[in-house]
């Protein structure tokens, strides 16, 4: 039975919030809530999802703020705006911020439930690119393009490492999630140093920041 995917709500009407966990839940998601905008885009800066329902009226930063704020950090999880803002221009807004789709509320259930599913499709069948400071990555061909035009190919333990701290830039990661995350068939802690020097050495030592006593996360995002 395959890994269920996670979904980020990012609504403020607790109601309106509780029915969208449980249709999602009951859809086959594994659903995380945020009751305001800061909440959203933390939790979305820092942790992985495959899909986000956004509201736009959300209190302490909109979610058009929440959305430009992922964009920028380079999270390109695709987010479906349900909103109250449903004309012609409020859709425009939505899909020049970002998202890959809108729907205005009220909403058929059904058809929430379709777009919510033909997103995570559509992401899981193209070949994602993870930006990180100075470059990108193409997880397909394991290819970093450097900001000066020259590319490097990794091997499949340095484009995983790369990839876990690039999709999270926000998140510290200890050796023990790395080990289980990036390199499950490895017993030893020690292979995650051993790679973190890889990607130094590839790429400089800003690259990747050692937090003293956790662990590691992505340089140069503080």
């Amino acid at each position: 039975m395959g890994e269920r995917s996670r979904v980020l709500v990012a609504e403020d009407d607790s109601r309106l919030a509780g029915m969208l966990e449980t249709l999602l839940v009951s859809d086959g998601y594994d659903v995380e809530l945020a009751r305001d905008g800061q909440r959203a885009l933390h939790r979305g800066l820092t942790e992985s999802f495959d899909a986000v329902v956004l509201d736009r009226g959300l209190p302490a930063v909109d979610g058009l703020g929440v959305l430009r704020g992922l964009r920028s950090n380079g999270v390109t999880t695709p987010i479906l705006i349900l909103s109250a803002l449903g004309t012609a221009p409020d859709r425009v807004d939505g899909l020049n911020a970002g998202a890959e789709d809108y729907l205005a509320k009220p909403f058929d259930i059904d058809e929430l439930l379709a777009r919510v599913r033909a997103l995570i499709r559509r992401a899981s069948s193209s070949v994602p690119t993870v930006r990180f400071p100075g470059g990108q990555l193409d997880v397909g061909s394991r290819t970093v393009t450097l900001s000066g035009g020259e590319r490097v190919v990794l091997s499949d333990r340095e484009a995983g490492l790369l990839e876990l701290l690039a999709r999270r830039p926000e998140q510290v990661f200890s050796r023990a999630v790395l080990l289980d995350e990036v390199f499950a068939d490895a017993d030893d802690p020690g292979v995650v140093d051993t790679y973190v020097h890889h990607l130094r050495k590839k790429f400089g030592r800003t690259l990747i920041e050692t937090v003293r006593g956790v662990g590691y996360r992505l340089g140069g995002v503080g």
